[in-house]
């Protein structure tokens, strides 16, 4: 195995070995120019390890200014091994370093044309370019530019540059330690940390990586916290301790999480036994603790549902929670917004009534603006009882659950029509409308049937072999496990049932777990690959119902799936 194998976060800075390599070449670009000499230096925690020098025989005439900047001229290298030869002795030299140049990209460059000439492979090794680091290190105001010359002078490199190949490579080595020794002193002293180095990235941030230290590599949950052990951030990774890593470096790039990290004290990680655990997890710990650093799925209890009333003649309400006996609803919707476009979209194609008035069957009232002009079949007035109301609630019953493919239908019809008149900001509205409707639909209906079902375990294969086992109780993950690749799962079926939580039959469709963990786990069942192992209750979704025209829908409307 390689160094380049195995370096990642925390290799010590002191175990890793650097080749520092420089070129000099018949000009700037390798589809046109060729290498003349090849020179580098191998070193590791401080000390010369080795080094190559070789000159190239590039096949072609060097021209006359580049003789004049190198004093390599055409004699000079006539009998020189070719591109091929040194490029391969090179690269036996380099085995398994990390490769480093100051502007690395130039000599990077021709070092892979002249592999591709020579049909070699390039080999997979990490490249530092000491331009970049130290223009993050060294500000302009302390040099007048970035050259390796300027450098070279100001940390008072032993070997000065002068455009010979192994020279300019021992320059570079002592640029490049003294641009390690600078970030030493603040705290970074792994390769990781050096590679992804910028000056974006502030002390105070860096010096927290501590934090990570004795993190499991491993799936579940991370749980930042402040110096009263109080919640700042939740989050899941499959491997926690490379993850919250990532915090302390420049590859987190959210300002608000370099503020978290400035308050974090400590970091409590969760191992999972499977990816959808440390997703629910994830999503009940956000719940209960509300971090402020967190801005998704914090305030479960402000979710808003659509439901039918119980009364005589039933309307649509919006509602914060929903009930077992509640007949019909939908949702949850994650605004007031949302729901109303729900239930806009439904009384376009439904007549139900829109007063807020509790009506009496048996004493009329006067019309509303809506049933004067025939958008409303005015129960109010008698103008139809409770008998004939009920055909138009029993066909609001069939959209909320079951079949609403006709009714949806006439909403897109509505739709085209409206675009194909012009009226596109009409047509917009509706879509909007159309959009809130069905996938509000498509939770409750793929919910519900979930929430009824006391026990379901399911299985999948795991991305590292073996199968990931869940169980569900009414909607909500009673627990899960790994089954080893080659171990037989049934004995793993019998534990996971046995150790399983309890949980006691909901008296509504959220009731035994939060609205977006059992649509979270309605998903990962859906998935490609998924297989039911064991069932006690029934679980299906109506034919014709909310989903099935969502996916009809979502290409052709632009919706996300």
């Amino acid at each position: 195995m390689t160094q380049q194998d195995t370096l990642g976060f925390g290799t010590d800075l002191i175990d890793v070995t650097f080749v520092v390599v420089d070129l000099e070449t018949t000009g700037g670009s390798p589809s046109d120019h060729a290498i003349t000499e090849i020179g580098a230096v191998k070193v590791r925690g401080g000390e010369v390890l080795g080094e190559f020098q070789t000159l190239v025989n590039p096949g072609r005439s060097i021209p006359p200014f580049i003789q004049s900047l190198t004093g390599i001229t055409d004699a000079m290298v006539r009998d020189a091994p070719g591109p091929s030869a040194s490029v391969t002795a090179f690269l036996e030299f380099a085995k398994g370093a990390v490769l480093v140049a100051h502007n690395a990209g130039f000599d990077i460059s021709f070092l892979k044309a002249a592999c591709a000439a020579a049909q070699l492979p390039w080999p997979r090794a990490e490249v530092l370019d000491t331009v970049h680091l130290a223009r993050q290190v060294i500000p302009r105001g302390e040099v007048r530019n970035h050259k390796l010359s300027t450098l070279a002078a100001a940390v008072g490199a032993s070997t000065p540059p002068d455009h010979r190949a192994l020279h300019d490579a021992k320059a570079t080595v002592d640029v490049l330690h003294a641009l390690i020794g600078r970030l030493g002193s603040i705290g970074v002293t792994t390769f990781e940390e050096l590679a992804s180095y910028t000056a974006r990235v502030a002390p105070e941030q860096r010096r927290k990586r501590y934090l990570a230290a004795d993190l499991p590599s491993a799936p579940g949950v991370y749980v930042f916290k402040d110096d009263r052990r109080e919640p700042l951030y939740v989050g899941t990774s499959v491997d926690i301790r490379s993850r919250v890593q990532t915090y302390f470096t420049a590859s987190e790039k959210r300002s608000r999480m370099a503020e978290m990290v400035r308050l974090a004290a400590e970091v409590t990680p969760i191992v999972c036994a499977t990816t959808i655990e440390a997703q629910v997890r994830e999503l009940r710990l956000i719940a209960a603790h509300q971090p402020r650093y967190n801005r998704r799925s914090r305030h479960p209890e402000r979710a808003w549902w659509v439901r039918l009333t119980d009364e005589a003649f039933p309307r649509l309400s919006l509602v914060r929670s929903v009930r077992g006996d509640d007949r019909a609803w939908a949702g949850p919707f994650p605004s007031r917004g949302a729901a109303q476009d729900a239930v806009r979209a439904l009384h376009d194609v439904v007549p139900l009534r829109q007063c807020l008035t509790r009506l009496s069957p048996t004493k009329p009232t006067s019309a509303c603006a809506l049933a004067e002009i025939g958008r409303c079949p005015a129960p109010c007035t008698g103008a139809i009882d409770s008998t004939g109301y009920e055909g138009i609630v029993a066909e609001a019953v069939t959209v909320l659950t079951g079949d609403g493919r006709l009714a949806l239908a006439r909403l897109r019809e509505r739709m085209e029509s409206l675009s194909d008149q012009g009226r596109y900001e009409e047509a917009a509205e509706v879509r909007d409308r159309l959009a809130a409707l069905v996938r509000a639909l498509s939770t409750s209906q793929r919910a519900e049937p979930l929430t009824a079902t006391r026990e379901l375990i399911a299985a999948r294969r795991g991305p590292s072999g073996g199968w990931e086992l869940i169980c569900v109780r009414h909607g909500r993950l009673a627990g899960s496990s790994l089954v080893p690749r080659g171990a037989d799962p049934m004995p793993y079926v019998s534990a996971l049932r046995s150790s399983a939580e309890v949980v006691a039959a909901p008296d509504g469709p959220a009731r035994a777990a939060l609205a977006s963990e059992t649509e979270l786990l309605a998903r990962w069942l859906e998935e490609p690959g998924v297989r039911i192992v064991e069932i006690d209750g029934s679980w299906t979704c109506p034919v014709g119902g909310a989903r099935g025209v969502y996916a009809d829908l979502a290409p052709a409307l632009g919706w996300a799936s």
